[in-house]
């Protein structure tokens, strides 16, 4: 079965507006097991809007469309698929009713162009929008199917979830589990060269590579008749993934490194601070990020100025002044003195130059260092952030992300590079 999104707006046609609807319906869609083979961007245009569902019509059995089903002047969709279709326009009683509530709720007086909002092309299933104004609408037509979603995204977004998504469902004969492997610290290239068979001849269920400010994301995606079955059959190519990548692997159906960090303080029931320079608290705000984290995050630093290391975490004068602030040197002592002044388990620290300025020959922007200091030993990892995409915002995120993977393999026994 093929599915295909049309999405209605000159605003999103000119970039005014970015379309995560199209992203969001194509994700739903996929979970569904069906396919969605393309998708289109028109304008408050009638006669384009009607060549585009036409052909639409002629190659997808689904056609989902976003947008234009509000109260103005260049609302047009409804009517301009109704006519498509040769379907009259009546009014639905249950969207006037609902028409009535909203505007009653919200204070606002009900013009006769709101009133559209209630017409409905004859014979149509309706889902009524307990977010907005607009109810959404599917259409059987000579085998196919039309739906109309409102555009806004705060309510395009659960009605699909909640009645789009369970009305698709029951015109599907399979099911598809989408699964992730989070992979940092290893090369996209190296990934390809270790796992090229899995990669290049996976069919179902398919393997696929993304890269991501700075890692990667193996998606193992299975199709099955029912979830049971998909989920099965990703588990023997997540295997063979984790044994082949080893520690580069730092979780499974995960969302991000700082995620995996907390869970694993947790379990060991043990606590991080964190001391920082050039990433100026983002290591901090990615860890408190997570729900929970207080368990386990009690403090951290921004010490971007010398003095400020030498005051709040006891880094020697003479160590700034031989080594200088990105050192080796510098980043252990600010590892060290934040996890002797909190007495938290692990202390882990940044400094580096993050850009564009403040580089030399000998310290170039992007050099980095980070410490790692526990009661067992104390670690440097020095990172290098030269590519020419680089930019601040990038070395900071991958800067912080190095962090965090150097606490998760200490968390973990794990080799620390």
């Amino acid at each position: 079965m093929k599915a295909e999104i049309i999405n209605v707006g000159t605003e999103l046609l000119l970039g005014n507006i970015v379309n995560t609807n199209a992203q969001h319906i194509a994700l739903g869609l996929k979970d569904l097991g069906i396919d969605c083979y393309y998708q289109t961007v028109v304008g408050d245009n009638g006669p384009r809007l009607k060549e585009i569902l036409a052909l639409a019509l002629s190659r997808s059995d689904i056609v989902i469309l976003t947008g234009g089903l509000g109260p103005t002047y260049d609302d047009m969709t409804k009517q301009t698929v109704a006519e498509a279709l040769n379907r009259k326009l009546v009014i639905d009683e249950q969207s006037m009713n609902h028409v009535r509530e909203y505007y009653g709720r919200a204070g606002k007086e009900i013009t006769e162009n709101s009133l559209h909002q209630a017409q409905m092309p004859e014979g149509a299933v309706v889902f009524e929008n307990e977010w907005g104004s607009a109810n959404a609408l599917a259409i059987e037509n000579e085998g196919k199917t039309v739906i109309l979603l409102p555009g806004p995204p705060r309510e395009m977004c659960p009605l699909f979830d909640n009645y789009v998504s369970p009305y698709l469902q029951k015109k599907s004969n399979s099911v598809i589990v989408k699964r992730s492997v989070r992979i940092f610290g290893i090369w996209e290239a190296t990934v390809d060269d270790k796992l090229s068979d899995l990669l290049q001849n996976s069919k179902n269920p398919t393997v696929a590579p993304y890269v991501k400010e700075g890692e990667m994301q193996l998606q193992v995606t299975a199709k099955a008749p029912t979830k049971e079955e998909a989920f099965k059959m990703t588990e023997e190519p997540i295997k063979i993934i984790s044994r082949t990548l080893s520690n580069y692997v730092y979780g499974v159906d995960v969302d991000s490194l700082e995620e995996t960090v907390v869970k694993l303080l947790k379990e060991k029931h043990m606590t991080l601070a964190t001391a920082e320079s050039c990433t100026g608290g983002l290591l901090a705000k990615r860890i408190t990020d997570i729900a929970g984290a207080s368990d386990v995050f009690e403090y951290g630093f921004i010490t971007y100025a010398n003095k400020a290391k030498i005051r709040e975490l006891g880094v020697k004068p003479e160590t700034l002044e031989e080594y200088g602030a990105v050192s080796a040197q510098t980043a252990i002592e600010m590892a060290d003195g934040v996890r002797n002044v909190t007495g938290a388990d692990i202390g882990v620290s940044i400094t580096g130059i993050a850009g564009p300025g403040g580089g030399t020959e000998e310290k170039p922007v992007g050099l980095v260092f980070i410490g790692l200091s526990t009661k067992n030993f104390s670690h440097t990892k020095e990172i290098h952030i030269y590519r020419s995409t680089a930019d601040r915002s990038f070395r900071r995120t991958l800067a912080a992300s190095n962090a965090l993977d150097l606490v998760r393999r200490a968390l973990c026994d794990m080799p620390i590079t």
